[in-house]
């Protein structure tokens, strides 16, 4: 599981950061509301623990801009407002929980796995794109209604390129993602990856749905 805080007071970043990652997340901290959004807007989190009172953009506009364009997104609001109108500004922003500092991080990990428990139900259980489909529910992928043998690996990368289609992946955000590493420009894994999915995609059909921008990374488009 991937988890994004946006805290910009460092001990307890660092104190969050610690907790999630002993449980075994794999976490992204960004001290201030522009990285924030950022990191939000081009990465894939589970759930996002965001503090409202940052530096150079506040909480509620981080809320607000990533409810806009990821409306199916897990956000905690994680902060010292606890006033009774600054919760209800939070979850009428689109908060899916609020948390008021002082905390204890046993009560947030709570949140979060109650979070996680509830997300497949937010999530499409059908993704399509031409005539390739990938039914989430049942771990199956198809094209022109012809079953895809993937291995666990290729199936991941399909379906973040569905999640994505029209949209570049560059070989850097995929090996964050997929693979939990930073990418080496020296390092085929991605591409061999993608060769092996192209072959099975791909190569039986005259319409090719995954392709190559040089230098950039790959999308997943339909193209001449």
């Amino acid at each position: 599981m991937k988890i994004l805080i946006v805290e910009d007071e460092p001990k307890t970043a660092a104190f969050v950061n610690q907790g999630f990652t002993e449980e075994g997340f794999v976490v992204d901290v960004a001290a201030d509301g522009v990285d924030g959004l950022h990191l939000a807007m081009t990465g894939d989190y589970d759930v996002i623990v965001l503090d409202i009172m940052l530096p150079k953009q506040d909480g509620w506009s981080v809320l607000e801009e990533i409810r806009k364009h990821r409306s199916d997104q897990c956000v905690i609001v994680l902060t010292a407002l606890d006033a009774v109108s600054e919760r209800v500004r939070g979850l009428n922003l689109g908060a899916d929980d609020y948390l008021i500092k002082p905390f204890a991080f046993s009560e947030l990990l709570a949140r979060v796995r109650n979070l996680l428990r509830r997300g497949p139900v937010r999530q499409e259980s059908v993704l399509r794109f031409a005539d390739l489909e990938m039914d989430l529910a049942r771990h199956r992928a198809s094209r022109a209604g012809i079953s895809l043998d993937l291995a666990p690996q290729e199936y991941r990368l399909l379906e973040y390129l569905l999640r994505h289609c029209g949209e570049v992946s560059t070989r850097t955000r995929l090996a964050e993602q997929l693979w939990d590493m930073n990418f080496d420009g020296d390092s085929n894994v991605i591409d061999a990856a993608i060769r092996r999915l192209r072959r099975k995609v791909d190569s039986p059909y005259h319409r090719k749905l995954i392709h190559t921008l040089r230098g950039v990374g790959y999308v997943l488009d339909e193209r001449d």
